[in-house]
Order: C-alpha cells, then sequence, then structure tokens
C-alpha cells in the first residue's frame, strides 16, 4: 500500500467508524474536550498542552510520558515538570519517533527508564530501546541495549513493558515490509523478549534469540492478566484490528492471513472491523473502579476506551466505557488504583481541542 492510498484507507476507516464513538449507552459522564479545565466529578486533568504524548509509566510519585517528537516527560507528585527529563534526537514521521516507554519493576532502587524510539540513518530508519537512568528529574546516563529494529513511515510497532516475569517484552512493527514478520532472522514484526540489560533470555523459545513471538504486523499494546496471560493490541492494514493472546513461539499469521487461525497459524481472540486504531492496552485487576478483571483497550480511530471481560484466556463481551475527549493513545492503570488516560489530538491525525493533548485521570 504506497502513502497516498493509505492516507485514503484511514479516511475512509474515521468515517465508518462513527457508528462505533456515538453509541448512547456510555455509562459514565465525560469531560468537554474544548473546556479550558475538562476535568468534572469523574475525570480529572492532571495535566496539558501536551505534544504528541504516545505512552506513560508510573514510577515511584511519578508519570514519565513520552512525546513522539523526542521529549521523555515526568510528571511529580501531581505537577507536570516543563523541562524534559531528557530529549532524544529521532525520527519524527507518522508512525515514528519517541514511542514505547516501560519503567523498570525495580525503579525505586536502580531508576532505569527504558524507551523505545526510531532514528534514521543515511537513508534508513531504525529503531532501538535505550534504558535511561534517572536522578530527580533528570537523565544521569543512558546505553542502547537493543538496536537495528527495522523502522519504517508506517507500521513500526513501538510497545514495549516488562511482564510478571521481570523480562521485557518488545512489539516491533514489520516495517512495511510484510515478509519480515515469518523471517526468524528479522526482529521486524515480532514480539520480542529481552532481560533489562539486553541480553536474551535462556528460556526463549528460540535458542539464542529474542524472538518470542512472530507474525506479526503493528503491536500497539501489550499486558498481562492476574494469571500471567500476555495479551496484544495489533493495528491492522485498514481493517482486521486484532487482541491476541500470545504464547512463546506462535505464529500469528501475517501477512498470510488476518483474525483467523489454522493449523500453522494462532487466531486472534478478537477482530475489529472497520478498523478502531487501536492503542495502549491495559489489565484492569484491583482497583478502585468497577472495571476487574477486564482488559482495556485505548482507540484512535474509535476515539474511546473499550472494555472487554476476561474469562479463562477468552473475551466474553466488551463496550465502550469512556469518550468525549477524541483520539486516545494510552490507557494505564495508576498505582493509586485509578485509571490514566492519555489524548492524542495533536499528532497530526485528530483535531486538537483547547490545551490538548491531556492526561487525564478517571475516578469514577
Amino acid at each position: 500500500m504506497n502513502k497516498k492510498t493509505r492516507i485514503i484507507a484511514i479516511a475512509a476507516a474515521v468515517a465508518a467508524s462513527i457508528l462505533i464513538i456515538t453509541s448512547p449507552s456510555h455509562p459514565i459522564i465525560f469531560p468537554k474536550p474544548n473546556a479550558r479545565s475538562a476535568g468534572t466529578e469523574a475525570v480529572q486533568v492532571v495535566a496539558e498542552d501536551l505534544q504528541k504524548p504516545w505512552a506513560m509509566g508510573f514510577g515511584g510519585n511519578k508519570i514519565f510520558f513520552t512525546e513522539k517528537g523526542g521529549n521523555l516527560m515526568a510528571v511529580d507528585n501531581g505537577t507536570l515538570v516543563k523541562e524534559p527529563v531528557a530529549h532524544l534526537k529521532v525520527a519524527d514521521v507518522t508512525d515514528a519517533g519517541l514511542l514505547g516507554i516501560a519503567v523498570d519493576p525495580d525503579f525505586g532502587k536502580n531508576h532505569f527508564i527504558y524507551v523505545y524510539y526510531t532514528y534514521g540513518e543515511g537513508n534508513h530508519l531504525w529503531n532501538r530501546v535505550s534504558r535511561i537512568t534517572v536522578e530527580g528529574n533528570k537523565m544521569a546516563a543512558s546505553s542502547v541495549i537493543l538496536d537495528k529494529i527495522p523502522g519504517a513511515e508506517f507500521d513500526d510497532g513501538g510497545v514495549i513493558k516488562f511482564g510478571p516475569d521481570g523480562k521485557l517484552y518488545v512489539g516491533t512493527g514489520d516495517a512495511s515490509n510484510q515478509s519480515s514478520s515469518q523471517d526468524l532472522n528479522s526482529l521486524a514484526g515480532k514480539i520480542l523478549r529481552i532481560n533489562g540489560d539486553g541480553s536474551i533470555p535462556r528460556d526463549n523459545p528460540f535458542p539464542n534469540s529474542p524472538v518470542y513471538s512472530y507474525g506479526m504486523r503493528d503491536p500497539q499494546g501489550l499486558t498481562w492478566d492476574g494469571k500471567g496471560l500476555l495479551y496484544e493490541a495489533e493495528d491492522g492494514p485498514t481493517r482486521n484490528d486484532e487482541i491476541n493472546l500470545i504464547q512463546p513461539g506462535q505464529n500469528y499469521g501475517w501477512p498470510a492471513t488476518e483474525c483467523a487461525g489454522s493449523r500453522q497459524y494462532r487466531a486472534s481472540l478478537d477482530c475489529f472491523n472497520p478498523s478502531i486504531g487501536p492503542a495502549g492496552l491495559d489489565y484492569y485487576a484491583e482497583g478502585k473502579l468497577d472495571m476487574k478483571n477486564s482488559l482495556l483497550m485505548a482507540t484512535l480511530l474509535g476515539h474511546g476506551i473499550y472494555k472487554m471481560i476476561l474469562q479463562n484466556g477468552t473475551i466474553t463481551g466488551q463496550n465502550i466505557i469512556f469518550d468525549g475527549v477524541g483520539r486516545i493513545r494510552d490507557v494505564d492503570e495508576g498505582p493509586d488504583g485509578y485509571l490514566y488516560v492519555l489524548t492524542s489530538n495533536t499528532d497530526g491525525m485528530g483535531f486538537p481541542a483547547s490545551h490538548d493533548d491531556k492526561l487525564l485521570r478517571i475516578v469514577r
């Protein structure tokens, strides 16, 4: 698909998604996106005037988040720190830039934050994962732990998360080269699994390889449920967005198949047609809201958060629980048990309201 065709397809998918976002049965009263302070009794504004925010993570009493243009930002004790923790030189084009973030589970001791970002080298785009040491609200040191992940303007992947096993999981896109997803010698179109120092765990499914699963197109969200099962949200080409239950060594079919399974390929748990533009994914465990044992997925084209009920590794029902603020890039349960949301209206694909973008906190 060339660039012009891709843009036309995106516009068609946006139009098709209008039926989804106008459902009258949403249970939450939402803030008006054009208000100076968009807070309500249910939704609070934590920070605003953000520029293309992508992903967030929690460490101590801080919220760290990435802005696609290269800024790593922090909210300290509820206040946005104006100066970036770090500014990385990135290739900020369409799907590429400073993307995923993962805060080390032992952040209180080691102060490590991991980021996934795109950079240019000659005529090529690449992605890498770097580990940043934070002191106060500033970067004190950094090192590259995984490099030469194929990058591209479209389908660049970029989600990174620590699993309950303490390993770092990295979702990479096919980087507009569909055949790379089936190539076990390529880092593109995969879920990768590495140690915090970039080394390869001995129990990975393929010897001496960071590849954990393959046949992915464009991973956008990763999360684990209370039983340790790994779920992935994946962006389809113009339809057939997927929720996958990821198992080690398994092939998820791209580009040979979408959503459907076979003896060779794993079928998706859920498939969305038309596209809703899946983004961040979170498992809501034991927080303060009535969402326990649910997958929560931020959506870009869908302009809302989808709640999916889990039962024994299957999805038994779903509905939209939050909308009214435009495109949503990330959703995550905070350490306080409430839900945090990053909007995505300044990324060139949305319609920014006053003081977009915003970090919001849902309290009921």
